[in-house]
């Protein structure tokens, strides 16, 4: 190295960092041991400043150093995260105790140091073991002392060499080492110029994707022809892990290492294409960005022309008196104002501000604080309820309780009230009639098909179109903190991979929960502890065992034909007058030709289908009224068939005699009671018993229990007792199609089996309901009252019971039990003498 460039000067002021395709000047991300690279451009000064260096080591550098003149000891210079190769000039940054040192001793000797790259650039001592055995020696340009003790120095790698052994560590470490002697390479085969071309062309199509000017740095790669020296120049310059620089510092042969570069070239390649690519998208945007910013600084400039600049300040203040307004808890306000200084920091068209604003918005039209008065006069909220709905004395009984103790309690949790029955009983109408008798907001809520928890618990405000739950809206809506909210259907909730609805209602309806009730979008606590919510359902199977052991059951069964008649007279017939566009003088119908419209033309537990019937009346008298025909229009006897039809269903309907093996049963069903006729047959056979009728489990498990009970007491109702070996026994339930299956059949299936061995009718006036067990005895089954009027709609004059249900016949009114004779069992055996026709 000549004695001139060693004297050249630093000039700070002369910074620049020179363009390359390749990273060909990688010192600004070099560093050594301590990793700072923050003063880097200073070293790299001197290099562009000093006169006839070249940072691709053109080879004058590299003149007369021959790899065999090389000390075969030198110190051990360690580095971390580059490898160092041949004919490269880099600046290092040399901080740690030791490279010091060793920088030290080699400028105190003839400049020559052995640089060795850490396997693990966490380690801060490196020890042997942590090196890489295989280094390049370099030789020192330039070294600038800083004031605390560190320095700064540039190298040129000289050759590549192998270390023998490590002969001192302390206080830096020196090792003995064996120079690599790179064979001479010869002339070139068309395989070996190929390979060099593709790595020059690789090389300009990276400098093109990066935009870089690959003139001058072109023709530095395309004046060296050894292809070894190709391989080290493009290999220093190119962006690549360190395992992988080793392994091409490692490589001797000069081609092989060609080979390896070129691979990385291509890797190299891929990426510069596709950050070329993420690049010119990330421009369009920016450009269009900076188009959009521009637009509206004109806008505001024109504003504030016209002194319209004062809107958007204006509306922060709104915001802000809104929510000081609003009454929110403390927790609230905090995390309200915390997203109000977020939007002032935003700009007023980002997406992120409009969903903050929306979400401000949201949090101010919240009722926070606000409650309607309750009425809790008594005796008003009972005549409310008298007028809105007959009957249903224990529901009305129920919601004057609360009231009472409401009145007393004025800090009581609202109540979870679930209404069970068929449909049509005036269930959701009874959730209106109660909101009006507190004098509170009501708001009904369909969850019939619901699958999303979401839409109970709101989406997160991350989502596009995050909307709050839908018990959150419905506070909103009705903009009070105490409605009554009707959750409608709630037997018919759904699943599946959008989560479970059902629990996240666990902690709406549980008092003990609710006055923290969190939404997603809100993300912040609110009370619903004084909202009372209100249930339906058609039945209680479908609900889960956690969700129904938080509401209070009310069950509404059917109507008897008084009641429907009743009703029909009081609310169905005004209403459905009113709707179709006549006045309260213009029709008359009699009481009894209503208990006929009910008798003959509707067969259920509750009222749909009876107001379907009195609006199809009403409607063909709107029609003669449109038509100018005067009224009053008079429905009779005569004109009732030719207005309905003739009747769908007759009393006379049943059978008068029934044939032996044809037993009667009564079933609960969601939409009311049913009556199930059950036919058992006999035949030559071998004792097989043959269920039919798409019977469930329960009911197949009776039908065996039956047969095993008719077998052990064959002599008692005289029954030949090898009926089981030679006959076959087939159980059939009409209507297959229906699924069918409960707890409750078993009587009847007894008293059929017993008809049909001893070929005895059974009586056509009696339908039973009970389940048996081996023992004999008569189990009690559920909904008595809905089967009782499926009994008395059907004609039957008898009925049979378990005795256990003997508690259930105070909910039959006294009218209805004048119309049929009920009979309660206790054994098995007391139902023959009972069944069989006389």
């Amino acid at each position: 190295m000549s004695q001139k460039k060693k004297k050249t000067p630093i000039r700070p002021s002369r910074i620049k960092r020179p363009k390359s395709d390749i990273e060909i000047d990688k010192s600004p991300e070099v560093t050594d041991d301590s990793k700072d690279g923050e003063d880097l451009p200073e070293i790299i000064e001197a290099l562009t400043a000093g006169p006839g260096t070249s940072l691709f080591g053109d080879g004058e550098d590299m003149a007369g150093h021959n790899p065999a003149d090389i000390p075969q000891v030198l110190p051990v210079l360690a580095v971390r995260d580059i490898v160092v190769f041949n004919y490269m000039i880099l600046p290092l940054f040399v901080g740690r105790e030791k490279s010091v040192q060793a920088v030290d001793a080699a400028l105190a000797g003839d400049r020559y140091i052995l640089i060795l790259t850490q396997k693990d650039e966490g380690v801060e001592d490196p020890s042997p073991d942590d090196l890489y055995m295989t280094g390049t020696v370099g030789m020192i340009m330039r070294m600038l002392k800083m004031p605390d003790g560190r320095l700064k120095v540039l190298v040129q790698g000289l050759a590549r060499a192998k270390v023998k052994r490590f002969t001192s560590n302390d206080p830096y470490h020196i090792a003995e080492l064996s120079p690599i002697i790179e064979p001479e390479a010869g002339p070139l085969s068309p395989e070996q110029e190929a390979l060099v071309r593709s790595s020059r062309e690789q090389s300009e199509r990276i400098l093109s994707l990066r935009g870089i000017s690959s003139a001058d740095i072109m023709s530095v790669l395309n004046s060296v022809s050894d292809p070894g020296r190709l391989a080290d120049l493009i290999a220093s310059n190119l962006r690549m892990k360190v395992d992988a620089a080793q392994k091409i510092l490692e490589c001797v042969e000069p081609f092989r290492r060609l080979e390896l570069v070129n691979e990385q070239l291509l890797k190299e390649v891929e990426v510069a294409s596709m950050q070329n690519k993420i690049q010119t998208m990330a421009k369009e945007g920016m450009d269009k960005a900076q188009r959009d910013f521009y637009l509206r600084e004109q806008i505001k400039a024109i504003k504030r022309e016209l002194g319209d600049e004062g809107d958007e300040s204006e509306e922060m203040e709104e915001l802000r008196k809104g929510l000081a307004a609003s009454g929110m808890p403390k927790d609230v306000m905090k995390e309200a104002f915390k997203q109000l200084r977020r939007l002032e920091s935003m700009h007023a068209e980002s997406s992120e501000a409009t969903v903050i604003r929306t979400y401000l918005d949201w949090m101010i039209d919240l009722p926070w604080k606000k409650l309607s008065r309750d009425r809790l006069d008594i005796k008003k909220a009972e005549e409310i309820l008298n007028a809105d709905h007959y009957d249903l004395e224990k529901v009305k009984e129920r919601i004057l309780e609360y009231l009472s103790v409401r009145k007393l309690n004025p800090k009581m949790k609202g109540p979870i009230l679930c209404f069970v029955g068929p449909p049509g009983v005036g269930k959701t109408s009874l959730g209106r009639s109660i909101a009006r008798s507190l004098g509170r907001k009501f708001h009904r809520m369909s969850l019939g098909g619901m699958r999303d928890e979401a839409e109970i618990r709101g989406h997160r405000r991350t989502y596009i179109g995050a909307m709050p739950g839908r018990i959150i809206q419905a506070i909103k809506q009705c903009g009070t903190r105490n409605p009554v909210i009707m959750l409608d259907e709630i037997d018919k909730l759904g699943s599946d991979f959008r989560g479970d609805p059902s629990s996240a209602l666990l902690e709406v309806l549980d008092p003990e929960q609710n006055f923290s009730f969190t939404d997603h979008y809100l993300n912040v606590p609110f009370d619903l502890s004084k909202v009372m919510f209100v249930c339906t359902a058609n039945m209680l199977d479908s609900i889960p065992g956690p969700l129904m052991d938080r509401m209070e059951v009310i069950r509404i069964p059917g109507y008897t034909e008084q009641e429907k008649t009743v009703i029909t007279r009081r609310y169905i017939i005004p209403r459905q007058i009113r709707e179709n566009g006549l006045n309260d003088d213009e029709m008359a119908i009699s009481d009894k030709l209503v208990a006929k419209v009910v008798r003959e033309y509707t067969r259920e537990a509750g009222l749909r289908n009876v107001e379907r019937e009195i609006g199809t009346l009403c409607r063909k008298m709107a029609r003669k009224k449109a038509e100018g025909d005067k009224g009053p229009f008079k429905i009779t006897a005569n004109n009732l068939y030719k207005l309905l039809g003739p009747p769908r269903f007759l009393d006379d309907e049943k059978e008068p005699t029934l044939p032996p093996g044809v037993a009667v049963g009564l079933a609960w069903t969601p939409v009311g009671g049913e009556i199930l006729h059950i036919e058992v047959t006999t035949m030559p056979g071998k004792g097989k018993l043959i269920l039919t009728g798409k019977l469930g489990d329960v009911m197949k498990e009776s039908a065996q229990a039956a047969l095993s009970i008719a077998r052990a007491r064959a002599d008692l109702y005289g029954i030949d007792p090898n009926f089981a070996d030679n006959r076959d026994i087939h159980v059939h339930v009409p209507a297959g199609a229906t699924p069918k299956d409960g707890p409750s059949a078993g009587v009847t299936l007894v008293t059929a089996l017993i008809s049909a061995l001893t070929d005895t009718p059974v009586s056509p006036d009696l339908a039973m309901t009970g389940e048996i067990s081996l023992r004999g005895r008569v189990l009690p089954v559920g909904g008595i009252k809905e089967k009782i009027l499926a009994a008395v709609s059907r004609g039957m004059k008898k009925v049979l019971i378990p005795a256990q249900n003997k508690k259930d016949l105070a909910e039959i009114p006294d009218e209805l039990r004048k119309r049929i004779t009920i009979k309660t069992i206790e054994k098995v055996d007391e139902i023959w003498p009972l069944a069989k026709a006389k």
